[in-house]
């Protein structure tokens, strides 16, 4: 049977899952079919998901029960994808009942023909059924900006994740591949490259080839600048810092998931990381790229963190001046080892710890935004902001909708283009100014 029908998607979760759904509708896209991205006109609803915490699991489900609201319309189907039907098949075929085809991680090849046997006898679990090949993409970012995912899985095994359990062991992507796939996705302003640890590509192969990687790509002629996320301190290697400062197509800019600073955590959450290495790396970086930015998350409320170990990250926060932070609060995952640690913190302790990291941090990007006021900032014009009635861009210390915006004023601006901005004010994550050229 052939199925010609409306596809749209629901997308959750992080940007490497974001690839993922992209190669769910580039296989829709090859098979003819047209995608929406309004879901009261999708006659087929893809829900993308995520399971990376309880809380992003509860998203994910009530995605799924949204989205069967739309059936009153013209939705004939809903697909439920990603990484919580990978994980949590087993408990949710059965319960949840709104999803009609369930696939996990890597079965874009089986979304059509489970449609088809669902169209012809129901329900159908087609987790694990496909063959894990990587077609082409339909991009969903604007056309400016757009995600290369370099590896899957993750083999650092920290003791409070999931991925290993959802996504299996590191696999570094074929380099020729990737190449394939940058150069495919056209005229790029920004590449953003992500995998679970960006900083061991190639080493499930015995050999580090992220910096050889990191060259090719850059030698792409519809690729104008590279922005690393995901990179483990330990892995941020002289030659990866090298390069970054030799490579002008390499945004001075790396997210360094960091999770804590005391070693006695960093120790009982698998981090190979030490307070005093971290403290040396961000010296080097600072030393050998003097204009970086940082990025880095932390948790809050581990299993045993006492009060003494909370203050002494946020006095390390303050120390590391970091231009960007994210912070959540433990999440007791079963099936990981920290699930069985005893000394779970209370809910409203962990609550009031991650408050006071983003209390802190906030003062610290308002501090260092201000210092940016009357400087003139080269930005990329990523839209318009209609509630501010103004533009809005990124500067090379921000990146795509996790870390703050620049909002301008100009006569006129087009998406993807980059404008020397005049800085006027600051608030604690944005920054607000004019135009004086375009670049």
């Amino acid at each position: 049977m052939a199925l010609y029908k409306t596809f749209g998607m629901i997308s959750l979760g992080c940007d490497k899952n974001r690839v993922d759904g992209e190669r769910l509708l580039g296989e829709i896209v090859r098979r003819g079919c047209r995608v929406t991205n309004d879901p009261e006109k999708a006659q087929i609803l893809i829900v993308n998901t995520c399971a990376f915490l309880n809380e992003a699991r509860k998203e994910s489900i009530e995605a799924v029960l949204e989205a069967n609201r739309y059936r009153s319309g013209v939705l004939e189907k809903i697909v439920v994808t990603g990484c919580l039907s990978e994980k949590f098949i087993d408990e949710l075929f059965p319960e949840l009942t709104e999803g009609d085809v369930f696939l996990g991680v890597k079965d874009a090849s089986e979304l059509f023909p489970a449609l088809e046997r669902s169209y012809r006898e129901g329900r159908v679990n087609a987790v694990g059924r496909g063959d894990g090949s990587r077609g082409e993409r339909f991009v969903s970012t604007a056309p400016h900006l757009k995600y290369l995912k370099i590896a899957d899985g993750c083999f650092n095994r920290c003791t409070y994740c999931l991925i290993p359990r959802i996504r299996g062991g590191y696999v570094s992507y074929p380099e020729e591949e990737l190449l394939r796939e940058a150069a495919s996705l056209g005229k790029t302003d920004e590449l953003v490259l992500v995998a679970q640890d960006t900083t061991r590509y190639g080493e499930d192969g015995g050999e580090n080839r992220l910096v050889p990687l990191l060259r090719a790509l850059s030698d792409l002629e519809n690729i104008a600048h590279i922005r690393l996320l995901y990179c483990y301190p330990e892995v941020v290697s002289d030659a990866l810092i090298q390069e970054m400062k030799e490579n002008k197509k390499l945004i001075p800019y790396l997210d360094i998931p960091l999770q804590h600073t005391e070693d006695r955590i960093l120790r009982l959450m698998g981090r190979r990381s030490r307070k005093e290495e971290i403290r040396a790396l961000l010296q080097k970086l600072r030393r050998e790229i003097p204009e970086i930015a940082l990025r880095t998350t932390f948790i809050a409320g581990f299993p045993t963190e006492t009060e003494e170990e909370h203050a002494a990250m946020l006095d390390f926060l303050r120390e590391a001046r970091f231009d960007n932070c994210g912070f959540f609060a433990y999440s007791r995952e079963p099936e990981t080892p920290a699930y069985r640690m005893k000394g779970q913190i209370a809910a409203n302790v962990k609550r009031r710890r991650v408050n006071a990291l983003y209390r802190a941090q906030a003062e610290i990007s308002r501090e260092k935004l201000a210092e940016r006021v009357g400087s003139t900032l080269e930005v990329v014009c990523d839209g318009i902001d209609y509630e501010r009635g103004c533009f809005v861009g990124r500067a090379y210390f921000q990146a795509y909708e996790i870390d703050g915006n620049v909002y301008f004023e100009s006569p006129e601006a087009a998406e993807g283009e980059r404008y020397l901005v005049k800085i006027d004010r600051a608030e604690d994550y944005d920054l607000f100014g004019h135009t004086e050229e375009i670049l």
